[in-house]
């Protein structure tokens, strides 16, 4: 019997998929240059049927260059944290866990502001956002290594610890910085947004993503059996060292891989796995595609709205702020007891 047969619903996932596809293809249609459905699909039917081209080519370099390379980059910016957060949580066996709790976003943080303090390309950002998330996720977990207590509560202290640790650094970073360049382009990493991504930045981060995804997938019917207790997951037969080891790994190759390029976007781990499990129940076999499907469409939205909102962009960060906080103080008024 399911452990988790007496809070599982059983909701069926195809419902998240239309409410995917459907603000997919919206997406191509907003923004300062508006595109129309029937235009839309011409323009990626010819790309595999021999169509009369009718259109400018402005509109194939706005599809193609531009709003595509930015549509997947917030798909897969969105399912990489909230499925993050939400394999996490059980792990932890904590609901207020987010996937920075191992200092993996300080770290990027860290590094991003170092690149861009030294002037460093585009590409060279990313790249130190990424390896200082992973070296600073290491140094957790290698530390935590050395504490014989309670395992999680260690990786959980030291997390805090390290996080700490490289957002001072970060702070010294911006009060070294030039005030007229440095400081401001540091300041809006940090915010979080997707303007810049291009097709090359899609390409880099999605081998860490899908090396991270795919182990979760395939090992998601074991994370209901961490979400025990030490003692009865052992019992089970489950060795929760090389689960937690998995887990941390492909967490945080998602994690640094999504905020190498998107900059700091925080409570889409922390409040898209609750939403999924309101809709669907805690199983995993079901709530990991779920929290997948929910993480992507959240972030294509939030995308949607921080270009269209304003003349000038706003941050995401700013925007999963202000939408996520609110929201989760509602799933705290509305769930506290339990």
């Amino acid at each position: 019997m399911n452990i988790l047969d007496k809070d599982n619903k059983k909701t069926s996932i195809y419902p998240f998929v239309i409410l995917l596809i459907i603000i997919f293809v919206l997406s191509f249609s907003l923004g300062r240059y508006p595109i129309d459905a029937k235009t839309l699909l011409k323009v990626f039917l010819s790309k595999i049927l021999p169509i009369e081209k009718s259109w400018e080519d402005t509109i194939e370099i706005v599809v193609f260059q531009v709003r595509l390379p930015r549509i997947i980059a917030a798909l897969l910016v969105g399912l990489s944290l909230s499925l993050s957060g939400a394999v996490y949580q059980g792990m932890f066996k904590n609901p207020l866990v987010s996937p920075d709790i191992l200092a993996v976003s300080a770290g990027s943080a860290f590094g991003a502001a170092l690149a861009i303090y030294f002037s460093f390309t585009t590409t060279g950002i990313q790249v130190f956002a990424f390896l200082f998330g992973i070296v600073a996720v290491a140094l957790v977990y290698f530390i935590s290594q050395k504490i014989k207590a309670d395992p999680i509560m260690a990786l959980v202290i030291i997390g805090i610890l390290i996080g700490s640790l490289f957002n001072s650094f970060v702070s010294l970073i911006k009060y070294l910085a030039d005030t007229e360049d440095k400081l401001p382009a540091i300041s809006f990493w940090l915010m979080g947004s997707l303007s810049g991504v291009m097709a090359r930045d899609i390409k880099a981060v999605s081998i860490p993503i899908f090396l991270g995804l795919v182990p979760l997938y395939i090992l998601r019917w074991r994370l209901n059996v961490l979400t025990l207790s030490e003692e009865e997951a052992k019992c089970l037969g489950l060795d929760t060292g090389k689960i937690r080891l998995v887990v941390i790994i492909s967490s945080t190759l998602m994690t640094a891989a999504a905020v190498s390029i998107s900059g700091i976007i925080g409570w889409i781990g922390l409040v898209i796995p609750h939403l999924g499990r309101i809709l669907v129940g805690p199983d995993y076999r079901v709530l990991i595609p779920t929290t997948i499907l929910l993480g992507g469409s959240y972030l294509l939205l939030i995308d949607n709205i921080a270009r269209t909102l304003t003349t000038v962009e706003v941050p995401l960060g700013i925007l999963t702020s202000l939408i996520g906080a609110p929201f989760f103080i509602f799933l705290l008024l509305k769930r506290g007891r339990s």
